[in-house]
């Protein structure tokens, strides 16, 4: 009987790609402005795109699936206006929203994301696009997972599990992702759980306390992995997959 094949599931956007770049955009055609108000460009960002990751979710969940980017554009200026902007329209005009909203799609690959992949194919990895060709990664595209495939998105459990049944029934399987909840969900349909701090820094795991967490991360290209606290190593023959939402 041939050895079990071991794969890792990886997040996309947030844990592979970074948001520097949408970021930086709102400093340049918002910032100003937005400093009249004593709001922070990144601040006024997250809580942008916090919003919409809400309301998309909350659509998904309703049977009512909307494409992320309109979502994001529908609140923008409710987002300003929650955010003590009193008439947000006056601050910010459509072209320079339409803007702020291009930059989302050019957010960027880490910088520690090809040093990660690296170790990975130093390891027999086999490399799992838009993100990744524009950082000269060549990415087989029958890798890359959209939630479109289930028709839902992440965090419903039906995501993980049309994964899930991608892999080989007695493999090892891995799911690694930036976001808690992700790697929570991913666990609750039999992954393994691996999660990194690069972006959400803190845990908050007297939130997520059910989450079957094996690993944690500091940054992408940490060499080995700690649970309390054995050493993981990327196994030789190991498949990688990502798995995205359709933002």
């Amino acid at each position: 009987m041939p050895d079990a094949q071991k794969h890792v599931a990886f997040d996309v956007v947030g844990t592979c790609v970074f948001f520097g770049a949408y970021y930086e955009r709102i400093e340049l055609v918002l910032g100003e402005k937005l400093c009249k108000h004593t709001i922070n460009a990144q601040h006024f960002g997250f809580t942008w795109q916090t919003a919409a990751e809400l309301d998309f979710t909350f659509l998904s969940i309703q049977g009512s699936y909307k494409a992320y980017k309109d979502v994001l554009r529908g609140l923008f200026y409710r987002t300003l206006s929650l955010c003590g902007v009193a008439n947000p329209r006056d601050l910010a005009t459509e072209e320079e929203r339409e803007q702020c909203i291009e930059s989302y799609s050019a957010s960027e690959l880490r910088p520690s994301y090809q040093e990660a992949f690296q170790l990975l194919r130093d390891n027999s990895f086999t490399r799992v696009g838009g993100y990744f060709e524009r950082a000269g990664m060549d990415m087989p595209l029958g890798n890359i997972v959209s939630c479109d495939e289930a028709g839902s998105a992440k965090p419903a459990l039906p995501v993980y599990q049309a994964m899930w049944d991608r892999l080989g029934a007695n493999d090892v399987k891995w799911f690694a992702a930036a976001h808690l909840w992700d790697v929570a969900a991913a666990t609750k349909v039999g992954f393994r759980g691996a999660w990194t701090a690069v972006y959400e820094k803190e845990a908050c795991l007297d939130v997520f306390s059910e989450a079957k967490l094996e690993c944690t991360i500091g940054s992408m290209n940490t060499k080995t992995f700690t649970r309390e606290h054995p050493v993981f190593q990327p196994p030789p023959n190991t498949s990688a997959s990502l798995i995205r939402n359709k933002y």
